[in-house]
């Protein structure tokens, strides 16, 4: 990707198909956070007809071979489909082996599964230019390489530069649904205190509910240490003018629950127990909470503990290191 990729040359541009109608979004503020709800749809309905699934951890050796597991899963997809394939990038260390593996592809020659790839992001921290090299946009690039964003059929992240960062969500939850559906969710686990978890960036206590498409959520300091902290364990190279940015970012931009239930497969991975310990105990709470047919009780489990929104799809890989399991 050419070195100005911070500016519109990064995303493609917001075309619609005809028969695409946007979802019709409504503004929900909880506290300080905002949320986009689907109009259409209730969430205590959505929660009444999702089915509570355990999730079973498939361990495997050793990073690489996470990411070995998580192209096959990108690979069974495509060859289950035609057209376009429409994925959710997961940022940080769950998948730099997948990405890597990607950009390796790309540099051996023109790639027919690469060429029908939509990629979009779900997480980022905002405001901050999108040159900033604590932006999940540059640790692609970087592990992804030129050759990728040549071949690929679009790239779309969140623009975090964007002056109105709420209308920027709601016009990046539209390009989303205009391509027909995700159909994999690269998600990672995101540990929080009390053994609590996220997923995306769906923060305990935020009020997020199964209607809820992309939101706005108030940054922490210690996520904003723990985001640089996972930049510098991955090899990213951080420019002292970048970190002073990203420390004054403000808002987390998400997708919500509503995305991660909408998606046709989600693909989980877990990689960096060793340096983040408290995944161990916040995915076991994942796998082990019962989790209520009350719709209500139901509501509460998943806003204390975000990373139980796993458990209501039907279809899940959980692909983890065997220092998951220790402890």
């Amino acid at each position: 990707m050419p070195e100005n990729s911070g500016t519109d040359q990064v995303s493609q541009p917001r075309a619609y198909g005809e028969d695409f109608h946007p979802p019709t979004l409504v503004r929900r503020v909880v506290g300080e956070n905002t949320w986009l709800r689907r109009g259409d749809l209730q969430p205590e309905g959505v929660l009444v007809e999702c089915k509570s699934n355990a999730v079973e951890p498939e361990v495997l050796p050793n990073e690489a071979s996470v990411g070995a597991a998580m192209l096959a899963e990108l690979e069974a997809t495509a060859a289950e489909k035609t057209g376009d394939v429409v994925i959710l990038l997961l940022g940080g260390r769950g998948g730099q082996a997948l990405h890597r593996l990607l950009g390796e592809r790309a540099r051996s020659g023109p790639d027919e599964l690469i060429k029908r790839l939509r990629v979009f992001t779900q997480d980022a921290l905002a405001p901050m230019r999108m040159d900033n090299s604590l932006s999940f946009v540059r640790d692609f690039e970087r592990l992804l390489g030129p050759e990728f964003f040549a071949q690929v059929k679009s790239f779309t992240p969140i623009r975090t530069d964007a002056e109105d960062l709420e209308s920027e969500l709601y016009h990046y939850v539209n390009e989303l649904e205009s391509l027909g559906g995700v159909d994999i969710f690269f998600l990672g686990h995101g540990p929080e205190a009390a053994a609590a978890s996220h997923l995306a960036y769906i923060r305990p206590n935020s009020g997020a509910t199964a209607v809820d498409i992309a939101g706005l959520i108030p940054i922490s300091s210690s996520i904003l240490e723990h985001h640089i902290t996972k930049f510098r364990a991955g090899g990213s190279e951080i420019r002292p003018e970048d970190e002073s940015e990203c420390r004054r970012a403000s808002h987390i931009l998400t997708l919500g629950p509503a995305a991660i239930l909408g998606s046709k497969k989600l693909v989980q991975s877990i990689v960096d127990a060793d340096t983040a310990p408290a995944k161990r105990a916040s995915y076991r709470r994942v796998r082990e909470t019962v989790i209520s047919d009350d719709a209500a009780e139901r509501a509460r489990q998943l806003d204390e503990n975000p990373g139980l929104w796993i458990r209501l799809h039907p279809n899940v890989r959980s692909f983890v290191l065997p220092n998951v399991e220790e402890g």
